[in-house]
């Protein structure tokens, strides 16, 4: 089952690559782009897809970097939580035991 798994992950992978080289080839116009205060020199237009793309993952990343800080936070105090409960609970289940003896 695993090198199912593996075999669908490299198949997978390969369409991505040989879609993103059909992407390159197929977008060889060069465009300079143009900010308001700045100009980019000129460059294919895939590469400005790609990097903008990049660009975008980069800052959803560290968008969602204050909610997965918070919710690993969480995480660690509801195990400790966790633990601790587990703990009185062992003590009253040994404390039950010894008051029948």
């Amino acid at each position: 089952m695993r090198w199912i798994k593996g075999l669908i992950l490299a198949v997978i992978l390969l369409i991505v690559v040989l879609v993103g080289i059909l992407f390159a080839v197929n977008n060889q116009q060069t465009i300079a782009l143009n900010l308001i205060w700045l100009e980019l020199p000129a460059i294919s237009l895939s590469v400005w897809l790609l990097a903008t793309l990049v660009f975008g993952v980069v800052l959803g990343m560290l968008a969602m970097l204050g909610v997965y800080v918070r919710l690993k936070a969480t995480l660690a105090r509801s195990q400790r939580q966790n633990k601790q409960q587990r703990k009185e609970l062992d003590s009253l289940r040994t404390q039950g035991f010894k008051e029948l003896a």
